[in-house]
């Protein structure tokens, strides 16, 4: 009974692969496919027909009279070029957030220098008007650094509460809910795929900086980062170097879990007409067209299976890797 459950695994896994890999595959080849339509063009000869009914429409065509097979294939495109970067992204930001306040907590002491480097810092990313005193805290603030770095410091050190920052932030995001953030962050501003990726990241990396962080925990107290302390390496090269890839080992678990949430919001988003512009092919804005006609079933069973079948075969890559990670080969 194990070796038929271990099959079964082994093979799920291999066809999940076998269609992520054909996804990314047909995203990556979409623009150079021999098409008959492109997805934005509408071929009002043949509104809403059905697959196989109209010339050269094999999956038919949408109440809009746009190509099925079109906007499925350039659909795929954008779901890798969206929900791929802003995953590793959101990991990347979250590993290091979370990385940073398991390793060092709140202990961490900075001087003021790099204080008013990130006053001034935070002045630019808030895009607030550069004033004369903006402008002075950042020349300050670098010509403090550089004279730290020369070993020439005379500026006191200011605790720096990493943990409780990193927590506090990331239990605010958590505790509203992710759409209604992204909603509200997207109708005060323009909507591009740039800035829908640079918001997926920023609201999605709580989840692994808070693994990260878990595992950092225990990182942090085993015998070889007690060693690299001993040894007199720094600090900051003892959490990079030794310490944060082995923290970073729950993501392999995550990263797939992620992605597929992320395929999800970004078709619900699509499907409310709030995310990607309107002439960029989505999934789920594809099968929003079903709304205007109920009795094209077509655009709404093709979408629906691969949105299924992606999130699906996500989620069996990630219970696999699950597995493995809990029950190593000896």
């Amino acid at each position: 009974m194990a070796l038929l459950n271990s099959t079964f695994i082994s093979w799920s896994q291999k066809l999940a692969i076998a269609w992520l890999s054909f996804v990314v595959l047909i995203a990556i080849l979409a623009t150079t496919l021999p098409l008959p339509y492109l997805p934005g063009f509408p071929d009002l000869a043949h509104v809403a027909a059905p697959p196989f009914g109209a010339s050269n429409h094999w999956l038919g065509t949408d109440p809009q009279g746009r190509d099925v097979l079109s906007v499925l294939i350039f659909g795929a495109r954008t779901t890798v070029l969206l929900t791929l970067p802003a995953a590793v992204l959101s990991a990347i930001l979250g590993a290091l957030l979370g990385g940073a306040a398991g390793f060092w907590g709140n202990s961490i002491r900075l001087a003021v220098p790099y204080w008013l480097v990130a006053v001034a810092g935070g002045w630019w990313v808030l895009r607030l008007p550069m004033s004369l005193l903006a402008f002075v805290i950042a020349i300050v603030g670098v010509c403090s650094v550089v004279a730290a770095w020369l070993r020439k410091q005379i500026w006191p050190a200011w605790p720096v509460p990493i943990d409780a920052v990193v927590m506090g932030v990331a239990t605010t995001l958590d505790t509203i809910p992710r759409l209604v953030l992204v909603v509200a962050m997207a109708a005060v501003s323009d909507v591009s795929l740039p800035s829908l990726l640079a918001l997926l990241t920023l609201t999605t990396w709580p989840h692994s900086a808070r693994l990260v962080r878990a595992q950092m925990l225990r990182v942090r107290a085993l015998p070889f980062v007690e060693a690299a302390r001993a040894a007199g390496i720094p600090a900051a090269q003892v959490w990079f170097v030794h310490a944060l890839p082995h923290a970073l080992q729950p993501l392999r678990t995550a990263l797939p879990l992620s992605i597929a949430g992320l395929l999800g919001l970004e078709s619900t988003l699509s499907f409310l007409g709030i995310g990607l512009p309107p002439d960029v092919a989505s999934w789920g804005r594809l099968l929003a067209t079903v709304r205007d006609d109920p009795s094209a079933w077509w655009v709404f069973v093709f979408p629906v299976s691969c949105l299924i079948i992606t999130i699906v075969s996500l989620n069996s890559i990630s219970r696999r890797r699950l597995a493995f990670s809990n029950h190593p080969p000896r």
